[in-house]
């Protein structure tokens, strides 16, 4: 399994806006994405997000590693 990037809040909601994700709301330093066809989730804007955060969040909306480390 390829290992995962250290991104921040900000670039790793990118990465889902690319997946078709868009902003919904915030509460805090929580960002809120949904997506038509795939699960909501909640993204948030740290400074860096490391791997096992950001593994979970993948498993919430079902994206394997590889495909988010291609986009």
């Amino acid at each position: 399994m390829p290992r995962l990037p250290r991104l921040s809040g900000k670039e790793v909601i990118k990465k889902f806006e690319h997946l078709g994700y868009s902003q919904t709301r915030q509460r805090g330093s929580h960002v809120w994405l949904e997506h038509n066809l795939l699960p909501p989730t909640s993204v948030p804007l740290h400074n860096v997000i490391g791997p096992g955060l950001l593994r979970q969040i993948l498993r919430e909306i079902k994206v394997s590693v590889k495909e988010f480390i291609e986009l």
